[in-house]
């Protein structure tokens, strides 16, 4: 489910560092039933039983969207099915987001007891303090249609494959250069992301060191049963 993990995240790293003086556009794209679901549950739980230390902190994970939004290309996240939890960040960051019929974005860790930290304050910045507080606290899914009015995508059609080919037409018309001056000017205008990554890793090393939330995705994990049900 393209879970986000330590590899996930170096990769990412990688690819954006090779593409910074080559590419003008970077595509995020998942598969056509997941674009990302968020955690690797799989990996905290096997973590876990073997007495392993944790894989990293969510540092990397925070700059690696922080890249996304400020670095001199345009960052596109092309989403088609699920978006969940952490998921949300790589659309949140991006420059663009577009989508199909199928997307779904939901942020379920209050689930879990875990916070949102990482992926608030790109989420906030994209759609506002309160509908980003109202997906935190109702967990549900929202579709693409109320995705679109919220402004978390740009834009969406049954099939996105097109939707796609015609904005990458259009941005490929754009240079490094102007867009590298356009995106330091807009982080200007948008300070806070830079302001809210002490306070975001903090809280999100916090909620996924807690024990009992830990033994609750463990629990989920291997029996599939969720922290309020017996």
């Amino acid at each position: 489910n393209n879970t986000i993990n330590q590899r996930l995240v170096e990769e990412c790293h990688q690819v954006r560092d090779a593409c910074e003086n080559v590419a003008t556009v970077i595509v995020f794209s998942g598969n056509a039933e997941v674009f990302c679901f968020g955690a690797d549950f799989q990996g905290i739980r096997d973590r876990s039983a073997n007495g392993a230390a944790e894989e990293g902190g969510p540092d990397r994970l925070y700059d690696l969207w922080h890249r996304m939004a400020s670095g001199p290309f345009v960052t596109v996240a092309h989403v088609r099915g699920k978006v969940n939890a952490g998921g949300l960040g790589f659309v949140a960051a991006a420059d663009i987001a577009l989508a199909d019929e199928t997307a779904k974005f939901s942020l379920s860790e209050l689930l879990f007891g875990l916070i949102p930290a990482c992926v608030l304050p790109f989420l906030v910045r994209r759609i506002g303090f309160q509908r980003a507080h109202y997906l935190t606290l109702m967990t549900q899914p929202i579709g693409v249609e109320q995705a679109h009015t919220w402004g978390l995508v740009d834009a969406w059609e049954a099939q996105s494959d097109s939707l796609l080919r015609k904005h990458l037409l259009r941005l490929r018309r754009l240079s490094s250069t102007g867009i590298g001056r356009y995106k330091r000017y807009a982080q200007a205008l948008a300070p806070a992301l830079h302001e809210c990554r002490e306070a975001a890793l903090a809280t999100n090393t916090e909620v996924f060191s807690d024990p009992r939330n830990l033994e609750d995705i463990v629990r989920y994990v291997e029996k599939g049963v969720f922290p309020w049900e017996v």
